[in-house]
């Protein structure tokens, strides 16, 4: 399944892309990740699909900072471009969860090693020896650091982190829960109609949540302000849910500051 994330100028993201698309092995975690999670627990997507909506969400938000002045980490620390950034932020979204095809519990502490077998054949001819390390470090910490209570160190790691918690559309909450269920976490996953990022006015990036009713404030509460507060990038966004309801239409502001 290819990615279909917009590459625009950066022939690396461009022959990244191009390298996980093609990579038949990759594939395979993924599907191996959803038969873990969905055949044997019953739970929402983690496989092809999550990873295109993630990956995409990502490189949005990465693109929204950059254009608002927000220089990524690789840039600031080690004197890399946006386009590396760019690179880090689209391998980490596609190798984040990959770890599940081992167990969901502690998927993040999986994923790494895996990820440390599978980025030097995606990143082969991009880089020198010395620059590959820095990009698969950056990598390696996003992935990391996309559970929500560990700390984000980069702005790269930070918009996968925030970025993974905003599938949550039309009952592909992020939650866990047992498919068929009428708990909490169904009615509200099921709640949430869809997601837009936009450029903000009062912060770099406006993320809107259309909901159907007012249940889906709990998806919002339990897992994507639980991120983003543990995210390096909270200070530069806006949540707001626009809630639906039979009789009357209203906005609810989530600051994270």
């Amino acid at each position: 399944m290819p990615l279909n994330v917009p590459t625009r100028h950066n022939d690396k993201l461009r022959a990244l892309v191009a390298a996980i698309d093609a990579d038949e092995e990759l594939a395979q975690w993924w599907k191996c990740a959803n038969v873990n999670v969905v055949d044997r627990q019953g739970m929402t997507d983690h496989g092809e699909v999550h990873i295109r909506i993630v990956t995409n969400a990502a490189l949005k938000l990465l693109r929204l900072l950059a254009e608002a002045g927000i220089q990524s980490s690789i840039e600031s620390t080690y004197g890399m471009t946006a386009d590396d950034a760019e690179v880090v932020v689209v391998a980490a979204a596609a190798l984040h969860d990959i770890g599940i095809a081992v167990h969901r519990d502690d998927h993040e502490q999986f994923s790494v090693p895996i990820a440390v077998g599978l980025l030097p054949r995606l990143l082969e001819g991009l880089y020198t020896p010395a620059e590959r390390v820095i990009v698969q470090a950056e990598t390696l910490h996003a992935i990391i650091a996309h559970s929500w209570e560990t700390k984000c160190l980069t702005i790269e790691a930070g918009v996968v982190k925030v970025a993974d918690a905003l599938d949550i559309t039309q009952g592909r909450s992020r939650i866990p829960y047992e498919a068929g269920s009428a708990s909490i976490h169904t009615i509200s996953a099921a709640a949430i109609d869809q997601v837009r990022l936009l450029r903000g006015e009062e912060t770099p990036i406006r993320i809107e949540i259309e909901m159907s009713n007012s249940a889906g404030v709990f998806q919002v509460d339990e897992l994507l302000k639980r991120k983003l507060r543990n995210s390096s990038i909270a200070p530069y966004v806006q949540v707001v849910a626009q809630i639906e309801g039979e009789t009357e239409k209203r906005l609810l502001e989530f600051y994270t500051m």
